[in-house]
């Protein structure tokens, strides 16, 4: 039996709109008709890291990821004039869907793209079709004690001190530490070298000192709202795909397990890759979202 036809690649188109008086960057793939997936990222990268997966699924999707602000190539007002929260992240994507129209549509949520993509779906769980989870906790479990230790004792006390080494984590060695940590030697040539030195380059702009320590401060806040994600879940049934990197020392494969906890049904796949898993399984977790929403999502077909 021969192999069917490759599709032709569809183009992916590079966009600003205005949000709320802020510029804000996304990328847009797919038919406008067709069922919407929205890509949040985490730190401290940005829709870049989407620039494998969204071709993988851009003929049967409408694929839309944006950067959030302060991030990649959005707007990045000085911290003095934004007050840089998750609550107000989320409250400015959530303006984004309202912006492009967006009524209905289904969350890939990466790391910072987590709480971001939960806090939007405890203000209008009716939009939400279902979620991706990909190393994006909802639970304690799977916090990687070691990774989060400097992030907890700024949380804890904001002082010189305490920043010190979170400061570190947005350096070039931080980054790419974030990008090679837990890649099996096997798949270690599929990393590329461009990722990290772009999240680097961007993060070393004029600003990002206190944009970025300012939002790392304030990770406590979602901590605090995990149980309400939970009974989200609970009360919703949410379909959800967890893809994970079991090799991620940031979030753990038990918190890709802990959703079972509030979703029996959740389907879970650890991969043999890292926090960034993206960047060597892209045509993997395709595959499985794709089957995933075609499960579970109106005219996925």
């Amino acid at each position: 039996m021969s192999a069917s036809p490759a599709l032709p690649a569809l183009p992916v188109h590079h966009r600003t709109v205005t949000v709320r008086g802020h510029e804000i960057f996304y990328r847009e793939a797919g038919p406008a008709d067709a069922p919407v997936l929205l890509l949040l990222h985490g730190f401290p990268t940005s829709s870049h890291m989407f620039r494998d997966l969204i071709p993988r699924l851009a003929h049967r999707y409408r694929l839309i990821a944006p950067d959030h602000l302060g991030f990649g190539r959005s707007a990045a007002p000085d911290a003095a004039d934004f007050p840089y929260t998750f609550a107000e992240l989320a409250a400015l994507t959530s303006a984004f869907t309202e912006t492009l129209g967006l009524d209905r549509f289904a969350l890939y949520i990466q790391d910072y793209g987590s709480p971001i993509g939960l806090r939007l779906a405890l203000a209008h769980p009716e939009r939400i079709t279902a979620i991706i989870s990909q190393n994006g906790n909802a639970y304690e479990e799977g916090l990687g004690a070691d990774a989060w230790a400097p992030v907890l004792a700024l949380i804890a006390d904001r002082t010189p001190e305490t920043e010190a080494p979170v400061r570190a984590i947005r350096s070039l060695d931080g980054i790419r530490w974030q990008y090679e940590t837990g890649v099996p030697a096997e798949f270690r040539e599929l990393l590329s070298p461009d990722a990290w030195h772009h999240d680097a380059a961007l993060m070393a702009r004029e600003g990002q000192d206190a944009i970025q320590l300012g939002l790392i401060a304030d990770y406590g806040t979602n901590f605090a709202l995990y149980p309400a994600f939970q009974e989200y879940f609970r009360t919703s049934r949410v379909p959800l795909l967890a893809v994970w990197g079991e090799g991620d020392e940031v979030f753990l494969p038990a918190g890709a397990e802990a959703f079972r906890h509030d979703l029996p049904d959740a389907e879970i796949h650890l991969l043999p890759t890292g926090h960034f898993a993206l960047e060597t399984h892209a045509p993997q977790i395709a595959s499985l979202i794709d089957d995933f929403l075609k499960r579970h999502v109106p005219k996925a077909q």
